[in-house]
């Protein structure tokens, strides 16, 4: 048909042109005559077509012989004048460009990258100076074919991927498919009307430096884990993974946990005093800084009773009173690590929850009759920069809505790391248009209500950023009592200041301030609320009590996500965009799992980083990763050669490989002999490793196929763990059932096996509220974390995170309640009901596995 179609216009191209006059004077005589010019209207848009493909120094380039490409037909020109394509990563944020374009534009999204590496083999010919084998990726051939049917109907492609260097990669890879002779790049930080039609006036040839830079990261990232991950399917288990930077990840889990299994407690001692001034109640409470002037340290009980007895009769004089105003600085404006951090402690969102939201209120979410909006700035990015549009907008808000004395003389402005990209903005709203109040019934309507806190979570940020500090009226008060000296201090808050927006709660820097400061002992480090009374020098005051505690040293805390995010990025390692992807990747492979919000190393991940760490020291190092980080950036700053520092890296890698396959550990086929013997055939037992870690296997197997999970003492010891066994009877055979733990948690199984196979899930007591058949087990997801299911899975899909409860709701009789655990609040009861408030605190201790996310979470997948 398109053969045909083309032959038509072949030959009635002659006639169009040889006589116009009296093709235009029969008009509307007959079809004939509107079916020609139907055709030449074809011939004309095939030879403006061809025009275009000149080159830029007037070149001919090959015109596509009709008979020759017979099976593809050229897309007909839309319209009059000049048309153009916009190529975007998203479909979303397609949508929300394509409003601000005129008709001559059409957007389309290349939904991410469109060419990479070949999975199937390593695609980086060393020899040839790592040139890299990009192939298309398997499923965008639709996706490509159609930007190369529409490219060839334009005048000029718009290359307007993510204004970052992975966004450069794509752009690069989608030029080079595509083969248009006018391609340019075009970079804008928000989906405004504005942002967009300023870029699409202003665009550029694409960037050499960033596209090689990317290139960098992604060849040094397939050498490393193309070459290291087999070596770990050889040696430990199929299916296991090596990288770069989540390999590093995981090192410092691991290394965290061995601080906290070698730390020693050490015992110490405070000593407050409760005392009244001369007005009388209330008392306040004095903290033991000094004695004889000099700092103390109260080791032992002994010491601190004998300081008691000695001051119970000594009189509390004030000595000394300081008045001063303290200042509380507004943080700066969100980069994409901080907001993967306070999402986390304020909002309780994992990294990758974080990123996917906010992806959605950069792409635009749709706001009733004005469509898909764009509400927030680009989310990754390092740089605390604004513009001067944004801080003009924002300090007349400020006023308007807080009034002159919340406003700076000055706009703030605030340092980015040395090694920002400065190009980039801040994360901020893209308008002051659209503040939490106005679009809040939009995100309830489309039940969004944790995109909604994130994007309020954003706006107060921004505005918080442009007001003054919060000042606080402190004093501190030096008390007196023998040879001791006592410290009162109180603090209110004088003027709110950006309080007033952002909320009192602790910044992860401030926090870490307040740590380093009690970590080195300084005075006025504890967190001070509450007034004092008016205190003068000379005055004596009244002692009601001595308070003496007894207090243990604490071992370091394990990484939440929020920590483990600062301490990459305090290191140096990796990239805040990566972050999200890496904690996810380290959970995935379970090398680590996250219990009570806190990261643990399976017993898979402490064998892992031990066997990597061990051949691979310099890749592993942190200060490595971090130093290969500067290279990637002085790359793209056109510092540095990428083959050079390829080549660099990949030399001593290769040798540091070659002895690592011919002397690590064949974990895999490693039996370690143990004196303890096998109670079913009396051979010994010997130590393996398996999907769950290390077990006890009889070292007569295939014959005797017995296993026992064991623990280690004090000593070192290997002690057996029992089976738990249940009053319960197997089914098929009789026998007791006993409780097993395998892959996806805890279950029932015959005490018979391997004759008898019979499991079951283990119930918690209570009914499935959802197909009233089936009861509720404990189980763990493909990432290792506890949550709460249906017996009947897969037939019945029911699934919750919060522990439930055979408890009806007194409220709305809802069949069950939660138990639930959130940092603020501790544990509590609440009914799943939205619609319900029903809520009450826990008295008794929480039950193991409650979960530990006070937000509501997305159901649960399980695995089968």
């Amino acid at each position: 048909m398109a053969t045909r179609k083309k032959t038509q216009a072949a030959q009635t191209e002659a006639t169009a042109e040889e006589t116009p006059k009296k093709a235009a004077s029969k008009k509307p005589a007959a079809k004939k005559a509107a079916k020609k010019k139907t055709a030449a209207k074809k011939v004309t848009a095939k030879k403006k077509t061809a025009a275009r493909r000149r080159g830029a120094e007037g070149e001919e380039l090959p015109t596509v012989d009709a008979h020759a490409d017979a099976e593809e037909e050229v897309p007909e020109r839309r319209g009059k004048g000049p048309h153009y394509l916009v190529v975007v990563e998203s479909p979303a944020k397609a949508k929300t460009i394509k409003k601000y374009l005129g008709s001559g534009y059409t957007v389309k999204a290349s939904v991410g990258h469109v060419k990479d590496l070949p999975k199937s083999k390593i695609g980086v010919d060393v020899e040839d100076d790592f040139k890299p084998e990009y192939t298309v990726i398997k499923g965008k051939e639709k996706v490509l074919n159609e930007l190369k049917k529409m490219a060839k109907t334009v005048d000029r492609v718009f290359l307007a991927t993510d204004p970052d260097r992975e966004g450069e990669a794509i752009a690069w890879h989608i030029k080079e498919e595509l083969g248009h002779p006018d391609s340019l790049r075009v970079t804008f930080n928000e989906i405004t009307k504005r942002a967009v039609q300023d870029a699409i006036a202003q665009p550029r040839q694409l960037n050499q430096d960033n596209y090689d830079s990317q290139q960098t990261r992604r060849i040094l990232d397939r050498l490393v884990g193309y070459q290291i991950s087999p070596l770990l399917w050889k040696k430990i288990r199929r299916g296991l993974s090596a990288g770069r930077v989540q390999s590093v990840a995981v090192r410092l889990i691991v290394e965290r946990e061995a601080e906290i299994k070698a730390f020693q407690p050490e015992e110490y001692w405070t000593l407050d005093a409760l005392v009244q001034g001369p007005q009388g109640p209330p008392p306040f409470k004095a903290k033991l800084s000094r004695v004889d002037g000099k700092k103390v340290e109260l080791k032992d009980g002994a010491t601190t009773d004998g300081l008691v007895a000695e001051l119970k009769g000594a009189p509390f004089t004030v000595t000394k009173v300081d008045r001063k105003e303290r200042r509380r600085n507004a943080p700066a404006p969100f980069i994409t690590s901080k907001l993967q951090q306070e999402a986390a402690n304020r909002l309780h969102f994992t990294a990758k929850k974080t990123m996917t939201l906010a992806q959605k209120l950069y792409e635009g979410v749709p706001l009733g009759e004005e469509g898909q909006t764009a509400l927030i700035t680009y989310m990754r990015t390092d740089s605390t920069r604004l513009s001067d549009d944004a801080v003009t907008q924002v300090r007349e808000f400020i006023g308007q809505k807080y009034g002159a004395d919340y406003l700076p003389p000055e706009p703030m402005v605030y340092k980015s790391r040395k090694s920002a990209q400065d190009a980039h903005e801040a994360i901020r709203p893209t308008s002051l248009e659209y503040p939490p109040e106005r679009v809040r019934p939009f995100f309830d309507a489309m039940d969004e209500l944790d995109m909604f806190r994130l994007y309020e979570l954003i706006w107060n940020r921004f505005v918080a950023c442009q007001m003054k500090p919060a000042v606080y009226d402190q004093t501190a008060a030096d008390i007196t009592a023998g040879r001791a000296t006592f410290r009162a201090s109180g603090s209110t808050l004088k003027f709110p200041g950006y309080l007033g927006v952002y909320g009192a709660g602790l910044t992860p820097e401030e926090e870490s301030e307040r740590d380093k400061a009690k970590a080195a002992g300084e005075e006025g480090a504890e967190d001070v609320v509450g007034e004092l009374p008016p205190l003068n020098e000379g005055e004596v005051l009244r002692l009601d009590k001595l308070l003496n505690e007894q207090h243990f040293t604490q071992p370091p805390p394990r990484f939440s996500e929020a920590t483990l995010v600062k301490e990459l990025e305090e290191r140096g390692i990796g990239r805040p965009s990566t972050y999200a992807a890496i904690l996810s990747n380290i959970q995935d492979k379970k090398y680590v799992e996250k219990l009570e919000s806190r990261f643990r190393p399976t017993d898979l991940g402490q064998m892992t980083n031990e066997l990597l760490v061990k051949h691979f020291p310099h890749e592993l190092d942190v200060s490595f990763t971090a130093s290969m980080e500067e290279k990637l950036d002085q790359i793209s700053d056109g510092g540095a050669s990428w083959k050079t520092v390829l080549h660099d890296f990949y030399g001593p890698f290769k040798e540091t490989l070659e002895k690592a396959e011919a002397e690590m550990r064949d974990v895999k086929r490693e039996e370690i002999k143990t004196d303890i013997a096998c109670e079913k055939c009396g051979n010994p037992f010997v130590i393996k490793f398996g999907k769950m870690g290390h077990f006890l296997a009889c070292s007569n197997y295939p014959d005797c196929k017995n296993t026992k999970d064991f623990k280690r003492d004090a000593e070192g010891k290997i002690v057996i763990v029992e089976e738990e066994t249940t009053d319960e009877k197997c089914e098929k055979c009789g026998k007791p059932m006993v409780i097993k733990r395998g892959r996806f948690g805890r279950f029932m199984a015959c005490s018979g096996y391997p004759d008898c196979k019979t499991s079951k899930p283990i119930s918690i007591g209570v009914n499935c509220p959802e197909c009233k058949v089936g009861y509720l087990t404990e189980r763990r997801s493909g990432r290792g974390k506890i949550f709460f299911g249906c017996n009947r899975y897969p037939e019945c899909k029911f699934a919750a995170w919060d522990r439930p409860l055979a408890e009806a709701c007194p409220q709305c009789a809802s069949p069950y309640l939660l138990q639930k655990f959130s940092k603020r609040d501790g544990a509590y009861i609440a009914c799943p009901n939205k619609e319900c408030d029903y809520r009450r605190e826990v008295v008794e201790p929480a039950i193991p596995g409650a979960s530990a996310e006070a937000a509501p979470a997305p159901t649960p997948t399980v695995e089968a």
